[in-house]
């Protein structure tokens, strides 16, 4: 059962980091998963909370850190150093498969920290915004896939990696928005 899931997952990611190559991929999917691209929303996402909601503008701030903080902690220093995955760019067995596009690291693979990250973040936008703004739903959630899926294309993940740290980051933004709710309704 185990080998033939890791097979499929070597056959998904190789159908996709291979099989979708082309110049417009290799140029924008690079890109998505860079955090300095993502730079100027994060910095909007802020100065909004901040002017629109002053001081609980700085809770949802801090939320919002936090989302970020036990995604990464948990997806990165607990989970990858317990399961030992080696990245695909890393694999020896790849290598004449590999297009190398990103630096591959030397951090394992099980899960991927941004695909934790940002659908945590995403899914705590979403429960922060929706009410207000319905848009963010499928906004917030093409974000999140579109910097996960880059991290197959690149090759510094299998698609299992991925869709295991999807599914950890919404457990951790249904969590973290819960606590939010629980500490604004203090204020």
């Amino acid at each position: 059962m185990i080998e033939s899931l890791q097979h499929f997952d070597v056959d998904l990611f190789l159908m996709i980091h291979r099989g979708l190559s082309n110049p417009f991929f290799d140029w924008l999917l690079p890109l998505m998963r860079n955090k300095y691209f993502w730079a100027p929303l994060y910095l909007f996402i802020i100065i909004f909370c901040v002017k629109e909601y002053k001081r609980k503008g700085w809770l949802m701030i801090g939320m919002l850190l936090l989302t970020f903080a036990i995604g990464d902690l948990t997806a990165s220093r607990l989970i990858k150093y317990s399961v030992g995955r080696i990245r695909p760019c890393n694999e020896i067995t790849l290598t004449n498969e590999i297009i190398h596009r990103v630096p591959c690291g030397s951090g394992y693979s099980f899960p991927s920290a941004h695909a934790t990250n940002h659908f945590a973040i995403a899914v705590f936008l979403i429960f922060l915004f929706y009410d207000r703004w319905k848009p963010i739903l499928p906004l917030a959630l093409a974000w999140a896939f579109i910097i996960s899926f880059s991290q197959i294309y690149v090759g510094v993940h299998y698609p299992i990696d991925v869709f295991g740290g999807a599914i950890l980051g919404i457990l951790i933004g249904l969590f973290t928005s819960k606590l939010h709710q629980k500490l604004q309704n203090k204020i």
